[in-house]
């Protein structure tokens, strides 16, 4: 009988405006990994973390940290964009986000935000 895996991933690939696209998730017990990158390199590295006020009804809120590379004010929102979706899925777990792209627009986030759900794992 094979043993499963402590750590489980999955990876997906795609051309995105014209750009191959990779996304790899990487779960684990307290944090999902995401990796989108389109150098074929980690890049800027983003944690994504839910705050939930105890007693209160609605979604969590969200900060984001630059933990390595270029803090722009744009990552933020990136990120924000890229992975709450993956926060709130997966019971709220914060999320590292490796972010390292070459062409960044609105249709270009959006399939990329497809691209990093076709990976669930969570």
């Amino acid at each position: 009988m094979a043993a499963e895996s402590i750590v489980r991933s999955k990876q997906a690939a795609e051309a995105i405006g014209g750009i191959l696209t990779e996304v790899v998730c990487t779960i684990f017990s307290d944090h999902i990994f995401v990796v989108v990158t389109q150098y074929g390199k980690i890049g800027t590295l983003i944690s994504v973390t839910p705050h939930i006020v105890a007693n209160e009804v609605g979604k969590p809120t969200f900060s984001t940290k630059i933990l390595m590379g270029k803090d722009e004010p744009l990552v933020h929102v990136y990120a924000k964009h890229l992975v709450t979706f993956v926060c709130e899925e997966s019971g709220n777990k914060s999320v590292l986000l490796a972010l390292a792209l070459k062409d960044v627009n609105l249709d270009n986030i959006k399939s990329i935000k497809q691209l990093i759900q076709s990976c669930r794992l969570w």
